[in-house]
C-alpha cells in the first residue's frame, strides 16, 4: 500500500489552523489529481482545496466544523488502486468510537463537539447544558455549527420579543433607541462581515484618516480603450478596462513617492520594496473581499490586465487562497464600478494609504489652445487619497496625487498593446 498523507496546508503566513467547512469526497472514493477534496475556512478567507494526487481516500481523520493546525494529516490517499473498503467502514465508525470511549469514562453518555462549535458556544455564551439540548443534524446527533447558530437565531428573535435587549441599548451612546419595532427584520452578520467590521473600526481607531481629491482628465486613456479593446479581446480572450492602465500609473507614482507604500510599526516606519497592490472586489454576498497583485511593479501592463481578471474571477467564485489576500502594501478601491463619482475609503491596516477611484464621466472643459481657450467636452474623473496623517503630511499626499494625476493625463492613446 502507498499512502500519501494530505496536511493542512500552510494558508498564509499568519496563519496557524483552519476550520474544515465541508468534505466533497469520503473514504474509498477515487480522486483525479487537482480535484477539490475540501473546503476550508480561516480568520481571513475560504478556501478550496485540491488534491494533489491521483488515488483513492482510506482515510479521513478530521470532521467538518474542526479545527485543524497546520502542517495536521487530514486524510490519508492511497495511490496502488487497492480496494479499501474496510477502511473506509472504520473511518465512518470514527466519531461513534469517539463518544464511546468518552462515555466510558465518565458512565454517562457525553456528546462530542468540535473545536468550531466550542468557540462559537464560548463567544454567544452557551452552556454546556444549553448545548446538550439542541438537537444535532450531524452523524450520531452530532451538533455542527448550523444547528448551533440556528439555535442561537432563534434565542435571539425570543430575547427580542420579551424586550430583553434592554441591557443591550443601554452600553450605546445615549439618544440612540436600539428596540427594533415588529415590523423590523433582525439580520444576524456572517462571520466575513464581521470580520470586515472588527478591521474597519480597527482602523479608524489606529490610523488619522485625512482624504485629499483631484479631477483627472483621462480622455487619451478612454480614446485608446476604446480603440484596441475589440482586437485585444480578439487576440487575448481577455476584456480590458481603465483599472490596468491606472494601476501601472500608480506604480509609477509609488515609485516616486514611496512613504505611500509603507507601513507603521508604533514609531517606526517601514519602507515596503515590493509594491503589491490590493484591488478591493465586491462579492455576490455583498461582503467585500481585497485580493492582491504580487510585485505589481515587475509586469507588464499585458501582465496587469491577466492578473487582475484572474484574481478579480476568483474572488467572484470563492477560488482565492489565502495567500492571495495576504502581503499587500497599497490598496485600490474602485468606486467607479458602480458609478459613484468619488468616495472616501478606510485604510487597510497595516498600509498608510488607500486610494480611490470614481467613475469616468464626459464633461465640459476649457481647454487652452494657440488660439485662445475653447470649451470641449473631456472624459475627467476624480481620485481620492486617503492617507494616515501620522507620518504622512497634507503636502506629501497631494504631492502624490498629482504626480499620479500627471501620469494619467500624459498616457499616450496611440500606444499598442
Amino acid at each position: 500500500m502507498a499512502n500519501f498523507e494530505l496536511v493542512m496546508p500552510k494558508l498564509g503566513e499568519s496563519i496557524e489552523e483552519a476550520t474544515i467547512i465541508k468534505w466533497f469526497v469520503k473514504a474509498g472514493d477515487k480522486v483525479q489529481d487537482d480535484d477539490v477534496l475540501l473546503e476550508i475556512a480561516t480568520d481571513k478567507v475560504d478556501s478550496e482545496i485540491p488534491s494533489p494526487i491521483s488515488g483513492t481516500v482510506v482515510k479521513i481523520l478530521y470532521q467538518q466544523d474542526e479545527t485543524v493546525a497546520v502542517g495536521s494529516v487530514i486524510a490519508v490517499i492511497d495511490t496502488s488502486g487497492a480496494d479499501f473498503q474496510s477502511e473506509k467502514e472504520a473511518d465512518i465508525s470514527d466519531i461513534t468510537q469517539k463518544e464511546v470511549k468518552e462515555s466510558n469514562v465518565t458512565g454517562t453518555p457525553v456528546r462530542y463537539y468540535s473545536p468550531l462549535v466550542r468557540k462559537i458556544a464560548s463567544e454567544e455564551k452557551v452552556s454546556l447544558s444549553q448545548l446538550d439540548s439542541i438537537t444535532g443534524s450531524g452523524r450520531n446527533g452530532r451538533v455542527r455549527k448550523e444547528d448551533l447558530l440556528k439555535y442561537l437565531d432563534q434565542r435571539d428573535h425570543r430575547e427580542l420579543s420579551k424586550e430583553s435587549i434592554t441591557s443591550k441599548v443601554e452600553e450605546k451612546p445615549s439618544g440612540h433607541d436600539l428596540k427594533p419595532s415588529p415590523e423590523d427584520e433582525i439580520i444576524k452578520m456572517d462571520r466575513m462581515r464581521k470580520l470586515i467590521a472588527e478591521h474597519m473600526v480597527m482602523s479608524k481607531r489606529v490610523s488619522a484618516h485625512v482624504t485629499n481629491m483631484i479631477e483627472v482628465d483621462v480622455t487619451n486613456i478612454v480614446l485608446w480603450r476604446n480603440r484596441i479593446k475589440d482586437e485585444f479581446f480578439t487576440r487575448e480572450k481577455e476584456k480590458i478596462t481603465y483599472l490596468p492602465v491606472f494601476i501601472e500609473s500608480i506604480i509609477s507614482a509609488l515609485k516616486d513617492y514611496p512613504i505611500i507604500n509603507s507601513s507603521v510599526d508604533g514609531d517606526t516606519i517601514i519602507l515596503r520594496k515590493s509594491i503589491n497592490l490590493g484591488i478591493a472586489v465586491a462579492l455576490p454576498s455583498g461582503n467585500l473581499i481585497v485580493p492582491v497583485i504580487k510585485n505589481a511593479d515587475q509586469l507588464s501592463l499585458l501582465g496587469i490586465i491577466k492578473s487582475l481578471n484572474k484574481l478579480a474571477d476568483e474572488a467572484r467564485k470563492n477560488k482565492l487562497k489565502p495567500d492571495d489576500i495576504q502581503g499587500g502594501t497599497f490598496t485600490i478601491s474602485n468606486f467607479g464600478t458602480f458609478r459613484n463619482v468619488m468616495g472616501t475609503p478606510i485604510i487597510n491596516q497595516p498600509q498608510v494609504a488607500v486610494l480611490g477611484i470614481g467613475t469616468v464621466e464626459k464633461k465640459p472643459a476649457v481647454l487652452e489652445t494657440p488660439t485662445g481657450d475653447v470649451i470641449a467636452i473631456r472624459h475627467k474623473m476624480f481620485l481620492s487619497l486617503t492617507y494616515d496623517h501620522r507620518i504622512i503630511d497634507g503636502a506629501y499626499g497631494g504631492a502624490f496625487l498629482r504626480k499620479l494625476a500627471d501620469y494619467l493625463e500624459a498616457f499616450d492613446s496611440s500606444r499598442a498593446l
